[in-house]
């Protein structure tokens, strides 16, 4: 994967959000080109965009571009602006940074009323919060580092690298900055079913990226722990709950049992806009359900289940705080209780 391109980032000449279409990865690398909210939401609900942090840049800037694009004034541009929240925040229900950064754009825009002042002050804030994510995304590399030792095998689920980011991302962020500084891991990407972010997205952007990765299917996750080649998991996650417990990709509560059994870490690393002091245990977060076509039919020739069947598809699972080692920030590891480390890094 070429290091100039950004997973998602800003055409302020042509008034789009260009943006990589994970959808055909690996086998092309293409780009979107979108204008305006209901494109930018269509974009995300079908994982053209994906990531919890790549989300929230995006509907940044999609709420800059609706300010930018508008044909109204007055009256009228707040009622736009207000709809293009709502059509941004309803594209997916689960990961916090959308909510988040829409409510950081919302207060920006309303706290400023004269139009010329407000479209520039939204692109500012639009682009402030891309270059956090990347601030942020690289410092947890740099904390996460410090959990590591040079040549660890390290175990990793989804895609929580550069193409769920802007970029660095988060769980792999440790990987890429160490390769910067001249360390070496040896990461196991589980394909991720039934998305197959693993399989498509973390092998592609490691491999393109000369780190040395394994793909493993998911149900193998045990055999490659208990031969010893796995020195910590390292997932990202899109919600962080006030107790700790954190919302996955579906299948990552999975490994932390796993892990737990194996008496190997595991990491959680998440920038602080992922962490959501309202919600006060994984049992309050909403889980997203998809259509279960994905799971008999999206990677297949022919249909790999009977027609009619029953199938559940949820996206996300939520891993209980108590199997979690440590939860990694742009701030400094956290670790239990984690209902004092979040507050107290949300508030610092």
């Amino acid at each position: 994967m070429n290091r100039e391109y950004d997973t998602v980032s800003l055409d302020d000449e042509r008034g789009v959000l260009v943006a990589i279409d994970q959808t055909k990865l690996p086998n092309a690398l293409e780009f979107l080109a979108l204008s305006t909210p209901p494109d930018i939401r269509d974009a995300i609900r079908s994982l053209q965009i994906r990531g919890a942090p790549a989300i929230g840049v995006a509907a940044a800037f999609g709420y800059y571009l609706a300010a930018r694009n508008a044909a109204v004034s007055g009256d009228a541009l707040w009622e736009a602006l207000r709809e293009a929240k709502q059509t941004l925040a309803s594209s997916r229900p689960t990961a916090v940074n959308l909510f988040w950064a829409l409510e950081r754009m919302e207060r920006s825009a309303f706290s400023c009323p004269d139009r010329q002042n407000l479209i520039q002050r939204l692109k500012a804030e639009a682009v402030s919060i891309r270059d956090e994510d990347v601030a942020s995304c690289r410092a947890i590399g740099g904390y996460g580092l410090t959990l590591l030792k040079d040549g660890d095998g390290i175990l990793t689920h989804c895609n929580a690298g550069r193409l769920a980011a802007v970029r660095y991302g988060t769980a792999l962020a440790p990987v890429y900055v160490g390769a910067e500084r001249g360390a070496r891991f040896k990461v196991y990407a589980t394909e991720t079913r039934p998305l197959m972010q693993g399989a498509r997205l973390t092998a592609y952007e490691l491999s393109a990226a000369g780190i040395d990765v394994t793909l493993i299917c998911d149900n193998m996750a045990s055999r490659v722990m208990r031969n010893g080649w796995v020195r910590a998991v390292i997932t990202g996650c899109d919600r962080v709950a006030a107790n700790g417990d954190v919302c996955n990709k579906i299948g990552t509560s999975a490994l932390a049992v796993l892990a737990a059994h194996y008496s190997i870490p595991f990491y959680v690393c998440a920038p602080l806009s992922t962490v959501d002091l309202r919600t006060a245990s994984g049992d309050e977060i909403p889980i997203e359900e998809r259509d279960g076509g994905e799971v008999s039919e999206m990677w297949f020739q022919k249909p790999s289940a009977p027609a009619g069947v029953k199938i559940y598809n949820p996206s996300f699972d939520v891993t209980p705080h108590s199997l979690v080692s440590a939860i990694v920030t742009e701030r400094g590891v956290l670790r239990a209780p984690y209902a004092e480390s979040l507050r107290g890094a949300k508030h610092s």
